[in-house]
């Protein structure tokens, strides 16, 4: 990667960031393929499991701070609730 952002990886995500993945998992990137588009790799920081892939275009992954994942971590059936109601109102 650039390290800029571009069209196929709209939030610049990189190897060692944090970011949500489709199942709202935090994530640690562990890598970034850009054959077919952006495919993000990584470890889930919520139960261990990998590989964990998102589309960095259609999945819509965001970054996630280091500070929140505890807290994530300790409420995650929470957190699900509280995203799945966001995205579905917009905010």
């Amino acid at each position: 990667m650039s390290g800029t952002t571009g069209p196929d990886n709209p939030n610049d995500i990189q190897v060692g960031d944090i970011y949500e993945d489709c199942f709202f998992h935090p994530v640690l990137c562990t890598a970034v393929d850009e054959v077919a588009g952006v495919v993000l790799s990584g470890i889930s920081l919520i139960d261990g499991t990998f590989p964990r892939c998102c589309d960095a275009l259609h999945c819509g992954p965001v970054r996630i701070r280091v500070e929140d994942v505890m807290a994530i971590k300790r409420d995650f059936d929470g957190y699900v609730l509280r995203r799945k109601e966001e995205l579905r109102t917009g905010r």
